[in-house]
Formats: C-alpha cells, structure tokens, sequence
C-alpha cells in the first residue's frame, strides 16, 4: 500500500474481532466537521481505557478523508464531484488509465488503503458511515439504502431518516459501497449533521459516530453517555423521524440558478411557491413538500430536494 498517512485521520484497532467502520470526513472538500469530529473521536479513544479500565473496542475505526486535495483548498472539488463518482464504471476503469484527474487519484487513495485493510484484518463486516453537512441551514438527517441493516443503523443515530435519495442521485459512497463491490457484507449510512460552519455540526456528527459504534458492535451501550442520544433527539424532536424523497432539482453551470434566501432543511413549501430562479425565469415547487438540502454555494449539481412524510415508524 502506497504512504496515505496525510489521508488517514484516525486508525484505532480494538482489542476484540469486530467490524471495519470506515468514517468519511470532506467526501465534498468545503465540509470540515466530519473531520474535526473524527479527530476528535481518536482523541476520546486514546484515553478511554485509562479512565474507563473495562472499556473494549471490537474492530477497527478507520477515520478518513475523502477528498483530501479540494480539504486543503476548502471547496468542494476540484475537476468534479467526487460523491457522484462511484459507479462500477468509474471504479474499473481506474485500472486501464495511465493519467488520473484529482478526483480519479482521490478514489484510487480511498480504494487502495480499504481494500488493502480488509486483507489485513478480515473484519466480520464493512461498516461505511459518510460524514457531510449542508450550505443550508436546519434539521440534521439520515440517508440510508434499502438494505433492512442500513434502515437499522439510521434510525438508531436518531436523526430523521431520508428513503428514496439513492434514487435521485448516483455515484454515491452509499451506492459503491456494497456487498457486491467489496466482497464482504457492507452496510452503509450517510448523516448530514447540519450547516456547513456551525460549531454544533462537529458535536452531532461525534454524537452520530458514538451511536454508530455502539449500534454495530464496536463499544457497549453502558460505555456510551447518554448526552450523545439526547443530543441528536433534541434538536430533531420537531422534524418527521421518516421521509421519502419524490423531487430532485437537478442543475449544472450553465443554468446560472439561484436559491432564494433563507430556506432551511425541512421547512414545509406549498405548491405553486417560487423558491429559485434560473435563465428560464422563476422556478415554484410542483407540489405541497418539505424541501430538503436548498443549495447555498456555488459548486453543485442539485438545486434542492423535496421530501413527504411516511407513516409507520
């Protein structure tokens, strides 16, 4: 394996067989409390067992970011999107290039060191828990696949839980990483833990890592504080605990859109109302929703998205 210390942000190996949980931070480069949150977990794992002596860790929490040269830039990428790269495609076709663009070299560091730890250790399982946070403010979330396990591990970082976005989007880390892709069971999470600079986006996404950890087997609920639980049900006590996307808003360039001000994740629209404009006019909302993800930056394929409640959870 090529030298990706600069890449990996936290590499903590339990003391018990267990999973491998690999934990993106700045999969989009402009999104640093995924990584502020995983140093900081390293740190509270160094110095658990002195002052919790019963303390186990079963696996390997492996901390990485993911597009490590748009991070030191702080913008979101450099040629294009990575978090829309990962298709089978993309991935095969890394081995007959000669010449990678920066997002083809991020993929082939994130590739190489997983593939190279699974060899090592033989993990149970590939746990993929993807860190972002959003342009726009409001609630935090959940993206999860239709694997059951998936669904399971997303309701337990008690954050409103998002179906149906794989299905709007494509190239996703939730989309590569599978089963199928990685020759191992795999189960993967997205949480979105809130605007990009809020403070407290470092604080929910550490309180998402926490309960992940404790939700597949890495630590023991008693080790866990309650405070993290608290924390994320708290701030999502008004915000649906299940929704389903039916709109994506796809964008590029040349469309020259613009959000207009001040909407926030999950806050309710009404069919009709204009929420964004383009070089074709104003753009109004099909249909009575919550809007999900308005975008508030410049670099970006997708304008927003509109969600529903579901019933039964």
């Amino acid at each position: 394996m090529q030298d990706h210390s600069d890449r990996i942000i936290v590499d903590y190996k339990g003391e018990g067989k267990g999973p491998l949980l690999v934990v993106f931070g700045a999969m989009h480069g402009n999104e640093p409390a995924g990584v502020r949150a995983i140093e900081l977990m390293g740190k509270m794992l160094e110095v658990e067992p002195i002052t919790n002596p019963d303390f186990v860790f079963k696996g390997n929490l492996l901390g990485l970011i993911g597009n490590l040269s748009a991070y030191k830039l702080q913008q979101r990428f450099i040629n294009k999107d990575l978090n829309r790269q990962w298709t089978e495609d993309r991935v095969n076709a890394l081995s007959d290039k000669d010449q990678y663009d920066a997002e083809e070299v991020e993929m082939a560091a994130i590739l190489d060191i997983i593939h190279t730890r699974i060899a090592e250790t033989q993990p149970e399982q590939l746990i993929i828990l993807d860190l972002h946070t959003t342009s726009s403010k409001g609630g935090i979330f959940t993206i999860c696949t239709d694997d059951d396990a998936s669904v399971r591990i997303a309701l337990e970082l008690h954050a409103p839980v998002i179906k149906g976005l794989l299905k709007g989007l494509q190239g996703t880390t939730l989309h590569y990483f599978t089963t199928k892709n990685m020759g191992i069971p795999t189960i993967g999470v997205t949480f979105e833990s809130g605007q990009h600079n809020d403070p407290l986006s470092v604080n929910r996404a550490i309180a998402a890592l926490t309960n992940c950890m404790r939700t597949i087997g890495c630590v023991q609920a008693h080790h866990i504080e309650n405070r993290h639980d608290s924390l994320l049900i708290e701030y999502s006590k008004e915000l649906p605990k299940v929704t389903e996307l039916f709109l994506r808003k796809a964008i590029n360039e040349e469309d020259n859109f613009v959000m207009l001000p001040n909407y926030k994740n999950f806050q309710r629209v009404s069919k009709g109302e204009i929420v964004a404009h383009d070089i074709n006019g104003d753009i109004a909302i099909e249909e009575d929703a919550r809007i999900l993800m308005p975008l508030y930056q410049k670099l970006g394929e997708d304008g927003y998205f509109l969600i529903k409640e579901m019933e039964g959870y």
